[in-house]
C-alpha cells in the first residue's frame, strides 16, 4: 500500500508540475472553438510574458489530495531552476521531498525511509514536464482543447490531454489578472484530485545548483521505480 501511495504521489506531483509548466509556456492547443481561443489567447500570452523570462522560481504551496471520501493536506516550497531542475520541499509532512536533478527524479518519504528513483527520460508521466524545462514539449501534440471560465477577476483555464495514457484526465489552473498562477487542480484517471494553491511567488531569485543535489538521509533505502 505504501508503495502504491508513493507511486501515486510521484505521478500527481509530476502532473501538477506539468500543468504549471505548460501554462508558463503559454501556447494554445487546438480543439476549442474560435471564440474561446480568442479569449484564452491573451491570457496565455500574458502568462508566457510573466514566466518565460525566468530562470528560477520559488513559491510556497499547499497541496490537497482527495480520493473518494479521503483527503490529505500537505504544504511546502517549490523551487525551479532551468534547465531541468525542480524541488518540491515539504514542511508538512516534514522532510518529504520530490526532486529532479536533470538526470534522475526522486521521491523521498521520511515515514517509510524509502527513496524512489526514476531516470529523467524514462518515466512516461514525468517526461513531458521535464522535457519542457529542456524546451522539447510539443503542445499541439499533447493537448486536445482549452476551456475558459471567469471567477471574479481571475480565470479558470481547463485543459484535456490528447494522450489516453496520460495519468490525468483534466488539468485546471486559476490565473490572476497579472497572469500569476494561483491554483492548479489535476484530476486523475481514477478520479483522484490533487489541488495546489500557490502564494508568495518569487522569480529569478538565488536558487543554487546545490538545491537540486539529492542527499538521502542515513539509513534510507533506495528503490528503483518500475518502468
Amino acid at each position: 500500500m505504501r508503495h502504491i501511495n508513493m507511486q501515486r504521489a510521484r505521478k500527481w506531483i509530476a502532473a501538477v508540475a506539468l500543468a504549471v509548466l505548460w501554462t508558463v509556456c503559454g501556447i494554445i492547443a487546438g480543439g476549442a472553438g474560435l471564440g474561446a481561443q480568442t479569449r484564452i489567447s491573451p491570457i496565455l500570452q500574458g502568462i508566457e510574458s510573466r514566466y518565460n523570462a525566468m530562470q528560477t522560481l520559488q513559491v510556497e504551496f499547499t497541496q490537497v489530495f482527495r480520493f473518494g471520501p479521503r483527503s490529505r493536506t500537505e504544504q511546502g516550497v517549490l523551487y525551479l531552476r532551468k534547465p531541468g531542475r525542480m524541488r518540491w520541499e515539504y514542511s508538512e509532512p516534514s522532510g518529504k521531498v520530490f526532486l529532479s536533478d536533470g538526470k534522475y527524479v526522486y521521491l523521498y518519504s521520511p515515514s517509510t525511509q524509502v527513496v524512489e528513483r526514476s531516470p529523467f527520460k524514462a518515466t512516461d508521466d514525468l517526461r513531458a514536464p521535464l522535457a519542457f524545462l529542456l524546451g522539447k514539449l510539443d503542445f499541439q501534440r499533447d493537448f486536445a482543447r482549452f476551456t475558459l471560465k471567469p471567477e471574479g477577476t481571475n480565470y479558470w483555464i481547463t485543459a484535456e490531454p490528447k494522450n489516453p495514457k496520460s495519468p490525468y484526465s483534466m488539468v485546471s489552473f486559476l490565473v490572476s489578472p497579472n497572469y500569476e498562477i494561483v491554483e492548479v487542480e489535476v484530476t486523475g484517471m481514477d478520479q483522484a484530485v490533487n489541488r495546489f494553491r500557490f502564494r508568495n511567488e518569487q522569480r529569478n531569485v538565488a536558487v543554487t545548483e546545490a538545491k537540486f543535489a539529492f542527499q538521502p538521509p542515513a539509513g534510507t533505502r533506495l528503490v528503483e521505480a518500475e518502468q
